[in-house]
């Protein structure tokens, strides 16, 4: 009973705080789009942000404003930083209370992993509540800069995402006549799952060279069979694992001396940090992808 009388205490704070936000704006007003279609408008560029994941925690730190960061969620655990800042549940269960003490003034949703009831409610008590969800590298661009202009940052947030964006048009150019490499990407284990091409990941391995052996699947993260991944044979297998140091996951590929990928070697473990959160480090994780599919085409005979 306590905890819901403190919940209801907080619920009316955040109604008296953030109810007026529909009046007329002042001359400081920020406005952007998020991911679902909806045009955000504050009075004044936020200074109190919460992240509700991993992801969203580093775009917005890429958008320069890493110190209005109030808030974040379990993993959030880059720039180093941010293991400072106070966690308000998981990505997929929020805190509400927790979340709602710390007072923000913008809360950063992820579109497809938070919980929709709890956003919805974030939203039913008037909170600013921006979603996203960059499924291209452009839009890993351009969700920093719209996080930059929510938060005032423009200077260093649009100088971050045009050093991606020219990053990632380095590698497209450097790679595009690059021979094709069969790709199997592992993206979990139990049960055993893969992206398709519409996917981010998939972008990625088409950006090398790849030809990811999954991309026609209609689902953009599907479940497969270890029978699908031998009947597929391909060329190379990338895994990232349970950690940025756990290679476990390649190591079931090896009783399949059949596949052309444990044949030659080429089972590759790629931090998973690097290539399955949207952020400027997928820049890092395309060149080490691009750079195991060369080893795999160096092997052939």
């Amino acid at each position: 009973m306590l905890i819901c009388r403190r919940l209801l205490l907080l619920v009316s704070f955040a109604f008296l705080t953030f109810g007026g936000s529909a009046g007329l704006a002042l001359a400081g007003e920020v406005c952007a789009r998020d991911d679902t279609g909806a045009r955000l408008c504050l009075d004044q560029p936020a200074t109190r942000i919460a992240a509700l994941s991993p992801g969203a925690t580093e775009l917005v730190w890429a958008a320069g404003a890493g110190e209005q960061v109030v808030a974040v969620v379990d993993y959030s655990d880059y720039p180093p930083a941010a293991r400072k800042v106070p966690k308000v549940g998981s990505h997929t269960r929020l805190d509400m209370e927790r979340l709602l003490q710390l007072q923000p003034d913008l809360v950063i949703a992820w579109v497809t992993g938070n919980p929709a009831e709890q956003v919805q409610m974030l939203k039913d008590l008037e909170l600013p509540v921006f979603s996203i969800e960059p499924r291209s590298f452009e839009a890993v661009s351009d969700t920093i800069e719209r996080l930059a202009t929510l938060a005032g940052t423009e200077t260093d947030g649009f100088v971050e995402a045009d050093r991606f964006r020219r990053g990632i048009a380095e590698l497209r150019e450097q790679y595009a006549s690059a021979e094709p490499v069969p790709v199997f990407y592992q993206v979990w284990d139990e049960p055993l799952m893969t992206v398709n091409d519409e996917h981010l990941i998939g972008e990625m391995i088409q950006l090398c060279g790849g030809d990811n052996i999954f991309g026609e699947l209609e689902r953009l993260v599907p479940r497969i069979s270890t029978e699908a991944v031998v009947t597929g044979n391909p060329e190379a297998i990338l895994a990232g694992g349970m950690g940025e140091e756990n290679r476990h996951w390649l190591t079931r590929w090896q009783a399949f001396p059949q596949l052309t990928a444990t044949a030659r070697d080429n089972l590759f473990f790629i931090p998973p940090s690097l290539v399955q959160r949207p952020t400027p480090r997928m820049l890092e994780g395309t060149r080490l992808f691009c750079e195991k599919l060369e080893v795999a085409r160096a092997r052939r005979d």
